[in-house]
């Protein structure tokens, strides 16, 4: 991988983790509570663009290039499902156990069924 795609690929990561940023603020101010809905949106959002972005390299044959820089640089800076799973703990810890359940069952298969929709939209486009 040369030095430019590792570069390109940082940036890249920077504008997600900024996107995430801006995102998760946005949702928080418009849905205040104790649900996570910010992190749900974000991971299950960005499910869904690594999805396309695969379905464009593999349909279409797109450089890899772009699985790299977007797939890897921007979705890994957007995406967080590190926050999720700490969110899931938070919830439980709050007693609130259906909804723990709820967001990580939410998580796992939204952010799941969005990726294959992405995908599939990716090879068609």
């Amino acid at each position: 991988m040369s030095a430019v795609v590792v570069l390109v690929t940082c940036l890249a990561g920077s504008a997600g983790a900024v996107t995430r940023f801006v995102v998760d603020g946005e949702i928080r101010r418009r849905w205040a509570g104790s649900f996570p809905w910010a992190t749900l949106v974000i991971n299950v959002s960005g499910s869904l663009v690594l999805g396309l972005v695969t379905g464009a390299v593999l349909g279409h044959g797109a450089p890899s290039v772009w699985k790299t820089v977007l797939g890897t640089g921007f979705c890994g800076g957007y995406t967080t499902f590190s926050t999720a799973t700490v969110e899931t703990l938070r919830l439980a810890q709050a007693r609130a156990g259906l909804a723990a359940v709820a967001y990580s069952v939410a998580t796992f298969l939204g952010s799941a069924v969005a990726a294959a929709v992405g995908l599939v939209l990716g090879w068609q486009l």
